[in-house]
């Protein structure tokens, strides 16, 4: 006799409009210990991960500018290559002696026209490389340099001082030395 199955009818059930079911919607929850476990693997899993990512964030940067500047000096170095390469060139060092170093060749004659306006245009003084601006005179030193060295090797070599006291002495003698050899025109007595 084959079994029989009662027979269940499902009915559905809505609720009145107006009624509520008199608890909050965060009542109708239900936690297994399995979702409690995975909510506590998911906090711990953000609380470990957190640090390491932000520092992964800033060691991209740091990556991406380093990465920057590593491209900045191949560019320098790419630039001064070419620069040495120019060199090479015996027509580029020929310009050179004659544009820096006023060169001429022997049998030529070098002018130098300084102020060829007469001063009507508004052309600033010429100035050197540094700033200083370029003056119309034949200038002399007031220091004798040879003079200076020579003292300066032969103090050093004969002195019983450390070196230290020497350094200690040559920041002091400089100072005082370079106004005084333009007081007196170089020369210095001992």
């Amino acid at each position: 006799m084959p079994s029989q199955k009662p027979r269940v009818r499902r009915v559905p059930v809505v609720m009145p409009e107006g009624a509520t079911s008199g608890q909050p919607w965060y009542r109708s929850l239900h936690f297994s210990g399995f979702s409690l476990l995975m909510l506590a693997i998911i906090v711990l899993f953000v609380v470990v991960l957190a640090p390491s990512l932000r520092t992964l964030v800033q060691q991209q940067e740091q990556i991406t500018g380093m990465q920057r500047q590593v491209a900045a000096q191949k560019a320098d170095v790419a630039q001064k290559k070419h620069d040495v390469a120019r060199w090479d060139d015996p027509a580029y060092i020929e310009a050179q002696a004659r544009d820096r170093l006023l060169y001429v060749y022997p049998g030529e004659e070098s002018y130098l026209v300084m102020g060829g306006d007469g001063g009507t245009s508004a052309t600033p003084a010429p100035t050197t490389d540094s700033g200083t601006p370029v003056s119309s005179t034949v200038q002399t030193p007031k220091v004798d340099w040879v003079q200076s060295m020579l003292s300066s090797v032969l103090e050093s070599g004969l002195s019983d001082d450390t070196s230290d006291e020497l350094e200690g002495r040559s920041g002091t003698t400089d100072s005082g030395s370079s106004d005084s050899g333009a007081t007196d025109g170089g020369s210095t007595s001992k």
